[in-house]
């Protein structure tokens, strides 16, 4: 699977096709964070048939619908429990990211998976997401933001072209 642009989520409801001699099959859920429903649908059958063995051939997907968030407009913290494969073993992982949505967050978490431990979007199973509370974020570069007092000064500030003249006869002081 590649993570390419931004990843949406998707829960995708699946199940082994009915037979004579099992006529009601149980329904297999899972939430899959996929670039499109074409490759949510192929992770999908991959978790499955490792999980429950069930494959493509002898299985149907019941639902694909997107998940959208319910308040994009509000930042929240996430915590990520990934699981993913070097080139020494398998490790487990809890990873914390501050972000609009929950799909957000998880891209965020595949390219940092990459640029930090070169874990390609293949080796990197995302188990868990869930919200985190402030009190509760245990990453500094997280909580660093918690602080209600926060500012963000602006030490080297350039005035517009279209405010200032083309020459004048001092230098621009840039700080204020």
């Amino acid at each position: 699977m590649k993570a390419k642009g931004l990843l949406k989520e998707y829960k995708i409801i699946g199940r082994r096709l009915p037979s004579e001699q099992n006529p009601v099959t149980p329904l297999y859920q899972m939430k899959i964070f996929a670039s499109d429903v074409v490759s949510a649908k192929s992770k999908f059958w991959y978790y499955a048939s490792l999980l429950k063995k069930v494959k493509k051939a002898n299985g149907e997907i019941v639902s694909c619908s997107e998940v959208l968030e319910k308040k994009p407009t509000r930042i929240k913290n996430f915590g990520i429990w990934v699981r993913y494969d070097s080139r020494s073993g398998t490790h487990n992982m809890y990873r914390e990211y501050r972000s609009l949505t929950v799909a957000e967050a998880v891209t965020i978490c595949y390219r940092d998976m990459a640029a930090r431990h070169r874990a390609r979007a293949n080796n990197v199973q995302i188990m868990r997401v869930e919200e985190v509370a402030a009190n509760k974020c245990r990453r500094p570069h997280v909580q660093q933001f918690h602080n209600s007092e926060i500012r963000f000064p602006l030490p080297h500030r350039i005035v517009k072209s279209q405010y200032r003249s083309t020459v004048v006869a001092k230098r621009p002081n840039t700080f204020y």
